[in-house]
Protein backbone atom coordinates (compact mmCIF):
# COMPACT_ATOMS: atom_id res chain seq x y z
CA UNK A 1 0.00 0.00 0.00
CA UNK A 2 1.40 3.32 -1.07
CA UNK A 3 1.84 5.85 1.71
CA UNK A 4 0.45 9.22 0.70
CA UNK A 5 1.90 10.58 3.94
CA UNK A 6 5.38 10.72 2.38
CA UNK A 7 6.34 13.08 -0.39
CA UNK A 8 9.45 12.26 -2.42
CA UNK A 9 11.07 14.70 -4.86
CA UNK A 10 13.08 13.34 -7.77
CA UNK A 11 14.68 15.01 -10.77
CA UNK A 12 18.00 16.04 -12.25
CA UNK A 13 20.59 18.21 -10.57
CA UNK A 14 19.50 21.81 -10.58
CA UNK A 15 15.79 21.03 -10.65
CA UNK A 16 15.23 22.58 -7.23
CA UNK A 17 14.47 19.43 -5.22
CA UNK A 18 16.04 20.69 -2.00
CA UNK A 19 14.61 24.21 -2.15
CA UNK A 20 11.14 22.99 -3.13
CA UNK A 21 11.34 20.25 -0.49
CA UNK A 22 12.09 22.78 2.24
CA UNK A 23 9.20 24.97 1.10
CA UNK A 24 6.81 22.00 1.09
CA UNK A 25 7.99 20.85 4.51
CA UNK A 26 7.35 24.32 5.88
CA UNK A 27 3.86 24.50 4.36
CA UNK A 28 2.90 20.97 5.41
CA UNK A 29 4.65 21.10 8.82
CA UNK A 30 6.57 17.92 8.08
CA UNK A 31 10.20 16.98 8.56
CA UNK A 32 12.43 17.50 5.52
CA UNK A 33 15.36 15.33 4.52
CA UNK A 34 17.82 15.66 1.67
CA UNK A 35 19.46 12.28 1.01
CA UNK A 36 22.77 13.91 0.06
CA UNK A 37 22.79 15.97 3.27
CA UNK A 38 22.11 12.85 5.34
CA UNK A 39 25.02 11.05 3.67
CA UNK A 40 27.31 14.00 4.37
CA UNK A 41 26.19 14.21 8.00
CA UNK A 42 26.80 10.50 8.56
CA UNK A 43 30.18 10.35 6.87
CA UNK A 44 31.49 13.72 8.01
CA UNK A 45 32.68 14.50 4.47
CA UNK A 46 31.11 16.05 1.39
CA UNK A 47 29.78 14.18 -1.64
CA UNK A 48 32.72 15.13 -3.92
CA UNK A 49 35.12 13.59 -1.37
CA UNK A 50 33.10 10.35 -1.32
CA UNK A 51 33.16 10.26 -5.14
CA UNK A 52 36.92 10.85 -5.09
CA UNK A 53 37.67 8.12 -2.53
CA UNK A 54 34.99 5.52 -3.31
CA UNK A 55 33.91 6.40 -6.83
CA UNK A 56 30.33 6.61 -7.94
CA UNK A 57 29.60 2.96 -7.02
CA UNK A 58 30.63 3.58 -3.39
CA UNK A 59 28.50 6.69 -3.22
CA UNK A 60 25.50 4.89 -4.77
CA UNK A 61 25.73 2.14 -2.13
CA UNK A 62 25.60 4.73 0.64
CA UNK A 63 22.74 6.50 -1.11
CA UNK A 64 20.72 3.27 -1.43
CA UNK A 65 21.07 2.55 2.29
CA UNK A 66 19.93 6.08 3.21
CA UNK A 67 16.97 6.01 0.83
CA UNK A 68 15.87 2.56 2.05
CA UNK A 69 15.94 3.86 5.63
CA UNK A 70 14.33 7.26 5.05
CA UNK A 71 11.50 5.92 2.89
CA UNK A 72 10.45 3.66 5.76
CA UNK A 73 9.57 6.71 7.85
CA UNK A 74 6.10 8.24 7.81
CA UNK A 75 5.07 11.79 7.08
CA UNK A 76 8.33 13.09 5.61
CA UNK A 77 9.41 15.18 2.65
CA UNK A 78 12.50 13.72 0.96
CA UNK A 79 14.64 15.29 -1.76
CA UNK A 80 16.81 12.70 -3.47
CA UNK A 81 20.01 13.12 -5.42
CA UNK A 82 19.61 13.37 -9.18
CA UNK A 83 20.98 9.88 -9.76
CA UNK A 84 19.10 8.10 -6.98
CA UNK A 85 16.64 6.65 -9.49
CA UNK A 86 19.27 4.69 -11.43
CA UNK A 87 19.13 2.08 -8.66
CA UNK A 88 16.19 -0.30 -9.13
CA UNK A 89 15.69 -0.75 -5.39
CA UNK A 90 15.61 3.02 -4.85
CA UNK A 91 12.90 3.35 -7.51
CA UNK A 92 10.96 0.51 -5.90
CA UNK A 93 11.18 2.06 -2.41
CA UNK A 94 10.32 5.56 -3.60
CA UNK A 95 7.44 4.42 -5.79
CA UNK A 96 5.92 2.13 -3.16
CA UNK A 97 6.40 4.21 -0.02
CA UNK A 98 5.25 7.69 -0.98
CA UNK A 99 3.89 10.17 -3.47
CA UNK A 100 6.64 10.87 -6.01
CA UNK A 101 6.98 14.27 -7.67
CA UNK A 102 9.33 14.57 -10.63
CA UNK A 103 10.67 18.10 -10.95
CA UNK A 104 11.35 18.33 -14.67
CA UNK A 105 14.02 20.78 -15.70
CA UNK A 106 15.49 21.33 -19.15
CA UNK A 107 19.21 20.94 -19.80
CA UNK A 108 19.41 24.69 -20.51
CA UNK A 109 17.97 25.45 -17.08
CA UNK A 110 20.27 22.89 -15.44
CA UNK A 111 23.27 24.60 -17.04
CA UNK A 112 22.17 27.95 -15.57
CA UNK A 113 21.52 26.52 -12.12
CA UNK A 114 24.68 24.40 -11.89
CA UNK A 115 27.15 26.76 -13.53
CA UNK A 116 29.50 26.69 -10.56
CA UNK A 117 29.25 22.93 -10.19
CA UNK A 118 32.12 22.35 -7.77
CA UNK A 119 29.84 20.38 -5.46
CA UNK A 120 28.55 18.27 -8.37
CA UNK A 121 31.06 15.49 -9.01
CA UNK A 122 29.56 14.40 -12.32
CA UNK A 123 30.10 17.90 -13.73
CA UNK A 124 33.25 19.01 -11.91
CA UNK A 125 35.77 17.44 -14.26
CA UNK A 126 33.96 17.96 -17.54
CA UNK A 127 34.79 20.55 -20.16
CA UNK A 128 31.45 19.88 -21.88
CA UNK A 129 28.85 20.24 -19.17
CA UNK A 130 25.99 20.37 -21.69
CA UNK A 131 27.00 17.01 -23.13
CA UNK A 132 27.18 15.46 -19.65
CA UNK A 133 23.76 16.84 -18.67
CA UNK A 134 22.18 15.74 -21.95
CA UNK A 135 23.57 12.21 -21.55
CA UNK A 136 22.35 12.02 -17.94
CA UNK A 137 18.90 13.26 -18.94
CA UNK A 138 18.65 10.76 -21.81
CA UNK A 139 19.52 7.92 -19.41
CA UNK A 140 17.48 9.04 -16.41
CA UNK A 141 14.34 10.70 -17.82
CA UNK A 142 12.51 7.37 -18.40
CA UNK A 143 13.35 6.28 -14.86
CA UNK A 144 12.06 9.54 -13.37
CA UNK A 145 8.81 9.19 -15.29
CA UNK A 146 8.48 5.49 -14.43
CA UNK A 147 7.82 6.22 -10.76
CA UNK A 148 6.43 9.77 -10.88
CA UNK A 149 2.91 10.31 -9.58
CA UNK A 150 3.16 13.95 -10.65
CA UNK A 151 5.46 15.81 -13.05
CA UNK A 152 6.01 19.52 -12.44
CA UNK A 153 8.07 21.73 -14.74
CA UNK A 154 10.44 24.07 -12.94
CA UNK A 155 12.08 26.02 -15.77
CA UNK A 156 12.07 29.75 -15.07
CA UNK A 157 9.85 29.36 -12.01
CA UNK A 158 10.27 30.48 -8.43
CA UNK A 159 10.45 27.88 -5.64
CA UNK A 160 7.18 29.09 -4.12
CA UNK A 161 5.30 28.74 -7.43
CA UNK A 162 6.54 25.15 -7.87
CA UNK A 163 5.72 24.26 -4.27
CA UNK A 164 2.25 25.82 -4.58
CA UNK A 165 1.52 23.81 -7.73
CA UNK A 166 2.52 20.61 -5.94
CA UNK A 167 0.35 21.48 -2.95
CA UNK A 168 -2.63 22.14 -5.24
CA UNK A 169 -2.21 18.79 -6.99
CA UNK A 170 -1.55 16.55 -3.99
CA UNK A 171 -4.21 13.88 -3.56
Amino acid sequence: MKSSQNLFLIGPMGSGKSAVGRALASSLHRPFFDSDDVIEERTGVDIPFIFEKEGEPGFREREARVIAELTEREGIILATGGGAIINTENRRHLGARGYVVYLFTSVDQQLKRTHKGRERPLLAKSDDRRNVLEALMAEREPQYREIADLVVETDGRKVKAVADEILEKLP
